[in-house]
């Protein structure tokens, strides 16, 4: 069975760089009408070569988040069919003890990552109800399942409480035929950040990250995009309110 977006329409947070692009680039190779938003105003001009509809939206301003989902509807002329909430990350930060962490700083990782998908999902909802169809797919990490690599505390909570999130949705939403389902990625050198975070390792802690993943390799962006492309297809009809680790077997 191929998998095929073509007549779809796909909305994609965080296309600029990473996983966001590589699933921007995927879906619209796969026939779907992209829609991509970032911040990252430079970065989603490689983006727009795809093909891909590109926005710089500010997702830490709910109602910003709303009024993209809403030009989306209105330029496809209908509910949007899949919606990847992969926004997120730990917004330049890095770990420190949990007395010198300030209420900006927790605020600004929790709004990113979970005010994101909360924001957008709530926006899609109410058309994807009203068409009985539709596929979200919240990108988490293995943050949302266990302590983070990253030690940022805000990063970890927040990952948790968006798998936490997709779970319920998937109960609230699985009567009107919307699936949600979540991607929870490994180690993946995607992006400046991991870039920053796997060179502060040095290599005794690469060498150790290395041996505890049974494929002895990194993930790579495909890795995660392919795992989306399965949860928004047909292939996973049946499935709602999973979380699926793309970490090489930890």
């Amino acid at each position: 069975m191929n998998i095929r977006f073509d007549g779809q329409t796909i909305a994609i947070s965080g296309a600029a760089i990473g996983f966001g692009r590589e699933m921007a680039r995927r879906f619209a190779d796969l026939g779907g009408t992209v829609y991509g938003c970032d911040i990252n105003a430079e970065a989603l001009k490689d983006v727009a070569a795809f093909g891909v509809k590109t926005a710089v939206v500010d997702l830490t301003d709910r109602s910003a988040a709303a009024a993209w989902i809403r030009s989306i509807e209105a330029d496809s002329g209908g509910a949007i069919d899949v919606l990847v909430n992969n926004a997120g990350g730990v917004a330049g930060q890095a770990k420190k003890p949990i007395e010198d962490v300030s209420d900006e700083d927790w605020d600004r990782i929790v709004d990113i990552n979970l005010g994101a998908a909360f924001a957008l999902c709530r926006a899609a909802a109410p058309a994807m109800k009203a068409a009985g169809k539709g596929a979200i797919v919240n990108i988490t990490s293995g943050a949302a399942l266990q302590a983070s690599l990253t030690g940022v505390q805000a990063y970890c909570s927040a990952k948790h409480a968006v798998l936490g999130l997709t779970r319920q949705l998937a109960h609230e939403l699985g009567p009107f035929g919307i699936r949600v389902n979540s991607v929870a990625p490994g180690f993946v050198r995607s992006n400046e950040a991991t870039e920053r975070q796997w060179d502060a390792y040095g290599p005794a802690k690469q060498k150790v990250l290395m041996e505890s993943i049974a494929l002895r390799r990194l993930g790579k962006p495909e890795d995660i995009a392919k795992a989306a492309l399965f949860f928004a297809s047909d292939m996973a009809s049946f499935v709602n309110g999973q979380v699926l680790a793309v970490d090489g077997g930890k």
